[in-house]
């Protein structure tokens, strides 16, 4: 399928598949909705501790690289696993914009490794953070309580509503420790219902500009 660079309301860049009329990240924000949904929502919850993360659809990388922007600034320690059935090409992920919108040229180096690292391999990036991008069907993943936070940041529900089932929550809740923590852009009445049946706390929050609601689920 066709993919184009779009660069969304607030500056910063994101591919876009005109036969899906399906963006990897809001149109109103990409910068603006990571850090809504994944920080704010998800890794603020955790006040500075060392804290495990899986990415659900780790894509451009943007929500891996502001995660490991955090850590740095908050000495904060944090083991990142992303995964991704397709990768970006990395001719697309080196067309982002990121660094620059982020005032992050120092971190140039960062962005780049994270993407030409290989796949399925632990990478060291500094000594508060280290990623391992896996290329993974999400219904293949069969981690157990390893994670206290995951952001779930799929293609949306319209086009690709398999991955915002009930087995698919299943494997979230049962790859989450007790008190971890799941959060997602979405807040469609089928994925609230889904998170529920799998055991989840659930709670609707105030969405990313151009949302108006966005969910977070607990594992109690």
């Amino acid at each position: 399928m066709k993919r184009e660079i779009l660069t969304t309301h607030d500056g910063s860049t994101t591919i876009h598949i005109p036969d899906w009329d399906e963006s990897y990240h809001s149109k109103h924000g990409a910068i603006q909705e990571a850090y809504h949904v994944f920080i704010k929502n998800g890794l603020s919850l955790f006040g500075g501790k060392s804290v495990s993360i899986l990415e659900i659809g780790f894509g451009t990388g943007l929500n891996a690289f502001i995660s490991y922007l955090e850590a740095e600034k908050a000495n904060q320690n944090i083991n990142y696993v992303g995964v991704e059935a397709y990768p970006v090409l990395l001719d697309e992920a080196l067309q982002m914009n990121y660094v620059s919108e982020l005032n992050a040229s120092e971190k140039d180096t960062v962005f780049n490794e994270m993407h030409q690292n290989s796949w399925n391999e632990k990478l060291v990036i500094s000594k508060h953070f280290t990623l391992t991008k896996r290329q993974q069907f999400f219904q293949d993943i069969v981690d157990i309580d390893q994670f206290n936070l995951i952001y779930f940041d799929a293609f949306g529900f319209r086009v690709q509503p398999e991955l915002w089932s009930f087995e698919i929550f299943q494997k979230m809740f049962t790859s989450l420790k007790s008190g971890g923590v799941l959060v997602t852009y979405a807040c469609r009445s089928s994925i609230k219902r889904a998170m529920l049946d799998c055991g989840f706390v659930v709670e609707k929050l105030p969405g990313a500009p151009g949302k108006r609601e966005m969910l977070r689920g607990i594992k109690k």
